[in-house]
């Protein structure tokens, strides 16, 4: 049987009433950011590849700090500090740090095992972005720290100044340390700087060049800390870490770049 005709009202109503429902919210055109309140749009995806979006809190107990603008973007200082959290909550498994809008997310990861959960880092960064501590307790629970840092940009794109007069060859992976009592916090604080081009891989006919792990061992053979590195951190990698307050010197300092070059380095007390 032959439809009539619609009525021009009738087509105005019927489009109408399309149109309010290809515009009503969905699923999709809801909050991009799913809540961050940091704003970033990258969040659901970071929350879902290094979370397994699992339920986590928000927690001024870990504190993450950055320079309000990097001027520097191949060289951002970053501070993260969860004792507080670790007090409070108990055993810490490892803290992940992200860049939210950095073309390579993932900065590296830290296992503070016996030492204190307190490290300082550079990294590079190539553009404006949040900056993120991930903390996985012992018991499986997360906690988030998180700061915004400006930067001038373009710090992942560019080669680093030992690559670019190539000098990175004659130092590579010598290891500079120094140990000291922390007068400000008690403990023991180990400084380190390890000769690495730590390429990103970004820049034009330069391949992913960068450390890939490190550990500290005591005089016991006992790991102390572990880190995994990503490609995210700053040329020639300057780390400070937190040792607590019974330090069992001298230690040795293992690692390994991804080219499967080792590092092996005794540090005295």
């Amino acid at each position: 049987m032959k439809q009539p005709a619609l009525s021009r009202r009738q087509c105005l109503q019927t489009w109408g009433g399309l149109w309010a429902a290809a515009l009503a919210p969905t699923a999709w055109s809801q909050d991009p950011t799913g809540g961050d309140t940091l704003g970033s749009m990258q969040w659901p995806v970071i929350r879902r590849k290094f979370m397994a979006m699992a339920p986590f809190a928000l927690s001024e107990d870990v504190i993450v700090k950055g320079p309000e603008f990097a001027e520097d973007a191949m060289n951002v200082p970053i501070w993260i500090d969860a004792r507080a959290l670790q007090l409070s909550m108990g055993p810490i498994d490892r803290i992940v740090v992200v860049a939210d809008r950095n073309p390579i997310q993932h900065v590296l990861d830290f296992e503070p095992l016996g030492s204190w959960p307190v490290l300082a880092f550079r990294i590079r960064m190539e553009q404006g972005s949040p900056v993120r501590a991930l903390v996985k307790m012992k018991d499986g629970r997360w906690f988030v720290g998180q700061t915004w840092v400006n930067a001038a940009g373009g710090g992942c794109t560019v080669p680093g100044a030992t690559r670019a007069d190539g000098s990175w060859s004659r130092t590579l992976n010598q290891v500079q340390a120094r140990v000291f009592r922390n007068v400000l916090d008690g403990g023991t604080r180990l400084r380190l700087r390890v000769m690495h081009p730590m390429d990103t891989g970004l820049v034009n006919g330069i391949p992913a060049f960068h450390i890939e792990q490190l550990e500290l061992r005591d005089a016991q053979d006992t790991a102390v800390w572990r880190l995994h590195l990503h490609e995210p951190v700053s040329e020639n990698p300057l780390i400070t870490l937190e040792l607590g307050d019974q330090p069992q010197g001298p230690w040795r300092l293992t690692g390994r770049d991804n080219n499967g070059n080792r590092i092996d380095e005794r540090l005295k007390a």
